[in-house]
Order: structure tokens, then C-alpha cells, then sequence
């Protein structure tokens, strides 16, 4: 188990749009297990590559149904809309409301290379959006309704 330290709001690093994965090496799966184990050891539902310094297209959630890796993720289809508090791991102790989409397909490989498709309804699409966002160097606050 390595934790990874996260970065907080104020840090560059997270403003920057995060590379594509061009190679699923075991930097890649050693960044995927590193950052699933700073995820849970934060209580977090989703972790970006970015939050822990790291410029890649790379994501965890886990919103209690089981770990979901996503490598080179892109949202396909969206549907609905409706707003619900968030909160982030790089934002401690703040939250606020953003709408978001209440049904999203998402596109990505996982560790092995393999493209897959995933779909999630209310959380767990929040939660994609989320992360997503981070790889564009996009934080909820950025979003907050006022």
C-alpha cells in the first residue's frame, strides 16, 4: 500500500490538462493501485491522477459498489440534469451545489488495455463528471451554483 499525498486547491498542478495514456505499463497500474489506496485512506469516492501530481488521464471511484478504474476516460452520452452537494478531497471541509447529469456513459480502458463502457446514474455519474472535470483542470467550485 503507498498513499500519495493530495494536493489541495491553490496547487497549479491542478488548473493543467492532464495526457492521454499512450502505454498501460506498470507505472500506469502501480499509479492505479497507489491511487485507489489514498481514495480509501481519505474516505474519498473518486481520486484523479492530477490530485495526487501526476498529469495523466487516469482515474478511481469507488462510491461503495466496488473499484472502477478508468484510463483515458470520455464521457459519450449524458442525460438529465438535477443538483446535489459535492465535496473534493482536493477542497477540504468545503462543499457546495453543482448541477451535473443525472445519467452519464462513460468510455475509457482499464488496466489491461481494454476499452470498455460504464454507465451510472445520480452518485456515480456525479462522480464521473467530477473526476473527469480534474483531467481538464476543473474543480467543482469552479461550477457551484449560486
Amino acid at each position: 500500500m503507498a498513499l500519495r499525498q493530495i494536493l489541495e486547491i491553490g496547487e497549479p498542478t491542478l488548473r493543467k490538462k492532464c495526457k492521454v495514456v499512450k502505454e498501460i505499463n506498470e507505472k500506469i497500474t502501480q499509479l492505479l493501485d497507489d491511487m485507489a489506496d489514498t481514495m480509501y485512506d481519505a474516505d474519498g469516492v473518486g481520486l484523479a491522477a492530477p490530485q495526487v501530481g501526476i498529469l495523466k488521464r487516469v482515474v478511481v471511484i469507488d462510491i461503495g459498489e466496488g473499484l472502477i478504474e478508468l484510463i483515458n476516460p470520455e464521457i459519450i452520452e449524458t442525460e438529465g440534469e438535477y443538483v446535489d452537494n459535492e465535496g473534493c478531497l482536493s477542497v477540504p471541509g468545503e462543499s457546495g451545489d453543482v448541477i451535473r447529469p443525472y445519467r452519464v456513459k462513460v468510455r475509457a480502458q482499464n488496466r489491461f488495455g481494454e476499452t470498455i463502457e460504464i454507465e451510472g446514474e445520480e452518485l456515480l455519474a456525479r462522480a464521473f463528471c467530477h473526476e473527469i472535470d480534474h483531467l481538464d483542470g476543473i474543480l467543482y467550485v469552479d461550477k457551484i451554483v449560486k
